[in-house]
């Protein structure tokens, strides 16, 4: 059997044919084609009025941030369990991360612990749709404006994901998202900026085109330092018609996930990925959790035994404050506790009905001759 690798996309000929034709075509006066009709088709997808295609989803929220006003001594509450990316903007924009532990069943930032990390240096908050699991966004609204904070909202593993009707990334004051070869849609890298706010929007614009604005009618005359956050018309290409293609690529990660459930069905002390009956999830990649009882971490030799057995996986985030460069904050109990007892399940597009069954059989064989 070849190596069942953790993710891997989904190119049809409609991507080779639309790369193609960047690769012959897409230059000169054409050079932003690619570029314009991805920002087009996925604000459209979204219901949103505004898409800044970006070179990486951390460039999009290192601007949106900076648009937003947030710079040096003000703080952003992130959830404590993601990826280091949402801590790493937030410091390039010259503040601070505060992290908050997660739900237990979502996984995603918990509306109640959000308030008592609330202080006056408090600029924003950034919900993580992590694992295409959905963060709860009205309580997460409410905090805001009641405390008037922007949110900036970080669907980057959930393109497609609703919550109440809506799809992630359009409930905030901004959402960013990722084209990361691993995620829902790629174009290799790549990222997306996406608001509502024509204000937002101006201010992301000129920071994303090196500061200079639509009013000067100089060339190379910027009024602002601004940044270097461009995507390339080639890989707008890519990503163009995987956006032409989503609903297609979200079924296949429904279908996917629904034969996990099927796979672990029979098995007690096991538990996948949480849906809200007011959500839809995405599914963009399998977590199984096991129950306390059963005491498998991280060191515990799973990750090993399926790699050993041809199965890529990964381990669940650690808690970013677990991290060197942080300081502790083990009081968010929930994260430090499912890093210990959760793992990523592969997914990748192309993994059939058998491989995922033969993954869910090394998974149990596992943990039945470790008990």
């Amino acid at each position: 059997m070849e190596r069942i690798r953790i993710a891997k996309p989904w190119i049809s000929n409609l991507e080779i044919s639309y790369v193609q034709d960047a690769v012959s075509n897409g230059w000169g006066e054409k050079c932003y084609t690619y570029i314009k009709k991805l920002e087009k088709r996925f604000s459209e997808y979204l219901g949103i009025k505004h898409a800044v295609a970006t070179s990486s989803c951390t460039g999009a929220t290192h601007m949106a941030l900076v648009a937003m006003g947030v710079g040096a001594g003000d703080e952003v509450i992130i959830p404590e369990t993601t990826w280091i990316s949402c801590a790493s903007a937030v410091i390039y924009a010259g503040a601070n991360p505060v992290f908050v532990d997660i739900k237990e069943d979502t996984w995603c930032i918990d509306p109640d612990k959000i308030e008592r990390a609330i202080s006056p240096k408090t600029k924003a908050i950034m919900p993580v749709h992590i694992y295409g699991n959905v963060a709860e966004m009205n309580e997460i609204m409410d905090i805001a404006t009641k405390h008037n904070i922007q949110v900036i909202e970080d669907p980057a593993e959930a393109l497609g994901a609703e919550y109440y009707g809506r799809k992630v990334g359009s409930i905030g004051g901004c959402g960013v998202f990722s084209f990361h070869g691993t995620k829902m849609a790629t174009s290799g890298e790549g990222g997306m900026f996406v608001t509502n706010d024509d204000e937002l929007f101006n201010k992301f614009s000129v920071l994303h085109d090196q500061g200079r604005v639509s009013e000067e009618k100089r060339m190379f005359f910027p009024h602002h330092i601004g940044y270097k956050y461009k995507i390339s018309n080639l890989q707008a290409a890519l990503a163009y018609a995987q956006i032409e293609r989503i609903r297609e690529l979200i079924q296949k990660k429904k279908e996917i996930f629904n034969w996990y459930s099927q796979s672990f069905s029979n098995f007690d002390n096991v538990k996948l990925n949480y849906q809200q009956k007011y959500a839809k999830c995405c599914y963009w990649m399998p977590i199984l959790i096991f129950d306390k009882p059963i005491n498998i971490d991280q060191s515990g030799g799973l990750i090993e035994h399926l790699d050993n057995h041809g199965i890529d996986s990964r381990p669940f985030f650690y808690p970013l404050s677990s991290l060197p460069m942080f300081p502790k904050q083990q009081q968010n109990s929930v994260a430090y506790d499912l890093c210990k007892r959760a793992i990523n399940l592969p997914s990748p597009f192309c993994i059939t009905k058998e491989e995922v069954n033969y993954v869910s059989k090394m998974v149990m064989s596992f943990l039945n001759n470790s008990n």
